[in-house]
């Protein structure tokens, strides 16, 4: 089993010594913060035509199941009932009050606008955070405090229009997701060596889950007649949405301080409003620029940090 790297050992950019950056560091965040931005594009054309809380359900019920089926194939060993109930609220806060949030906003409101939204939950992250032992340093601090400027920055180009209550839930997204991320990191030794795959498999079932049994409650169900487009949508959440970038994440709760785990929060909305923009014709302001500069030096200043004096 490989070890978890603590914060005084996590796989970060050193300043003023040669750069040891640990590739599955960069691949991580590459897949974060690519697909995911184009993930609220993707959701936006999904509840178009599909109903969001039960079109959700199913792509973490599938994707849940392949990793699952791939974990065992790779001789993990089935979770125990204790295990199960130690992860459910993790699934619960992520999948259904993070992603099924979103994709009931996304019904009103532009994938750049939910993307800007979501870039909170760095800040919700350092707020929880303060009160469950993970601290943010004082650089990491400053970081989120670059980058929440940037995110207002943003917010001040074309205005997040939407329902009064899509406007509601997504506020409320950023906050569970961050919950959900920090509680995960109290569930990382499920799986034993397979956690990585075992972890995260639990997690998307059980927030699957909760979303079908929700969605059913609401009177949601799978229209017959929905376009291909619809359907390639919810295959690309499924497979890179979920599958390759989830997995991604859930190697970075395991590995890297909070702050850099969630630092995709920063990226995301800018590629998202380009995205958007390019992909959509949603509308993008000069703002992009600046809040760009702001976001991107955000997420560098969290990746950095000074070397200890005296080390080598």
């Amino acid at each position: 089993m490989k070890p978890v790297l603590t914060s005084t050992s996590s796989p970060e950019l050193v300043v003023g010594a040669k750069p040891a950056v640990d590739p599955r560091l960069v691949a991580s965040l590459a897949a974060v913060y690519v697909i995911w931005a184009s993930t609220y594009l993707a959701i936006r054309i999904l509840v178009k035509e599909q109903p969001p809380l039960l079109s959700a359900g199913i792509r973490f019920a599938v994707a849940g199941s392949v990793m699952m089926i791939y974990a065992l194939r790779k001789g993990a060993t089935l979770p125990s009932w204790r295990d199960w109930a130690r992860v459910a609220p993790v699934g619960v806060l992520l999948f259904v009050g993070g992603n099924g949030f979103v994709a009931i906003a996304s019904q009103s409101i532009v994938s750049g606008g939910t993307a800007v939204v979501c870039a909170l939950m760095p800040l919700w992250v350092g707020v929880l955070g303060a009160f469950t032992g993970v601290r943010p340093t004082a650089r990491e601090w400053l970081s989120l405090a670059v980058g929440f400027i940037g995110v207002l920055v943003l917010m001040g180009g074309p205005s997040l229009a939407g329902e009064p209550v899509h406007i509601f839930v997504l506020l409320l997204s950023p906050m569970l997701w961050a919950a959900g991320s920090l509680i995960s990191r109290r569930t990382k030794d499920v799986g034993g060596k397979h956690a990585s795959l075992v972890g995260p498999a639990m997690q998307m079932l059980t927030g699957g889950a909760a979303l079908a049994i929700i969605a059913l409650a609401r009177g949601e169900r799978m229209p017959t007649d929905a376009s291909a487009t619809s359907w390639l949508a919810l295959a690309y959440l499924i497979v890179f949405g979920s599958l390759v970038a989830f997995t991604a994440y859930a190697w970075l709760l395991r590995n890297a301080r909070p702050v850099i785990a969630t630092s995709y929060a920063y990226v995301n909305p800018i590629l998202a409003v380009l995205i958007g923009a390019a992909l959509f014709g949603e509308p993008l302001g000069w703002t992009t620029v600046v809040a760009n500069a702001l976001i991107v030096g955000a997420v560098m200043l969290a990746l950095t940090r000074r070397q200890p004096s005296g080390a080598h």
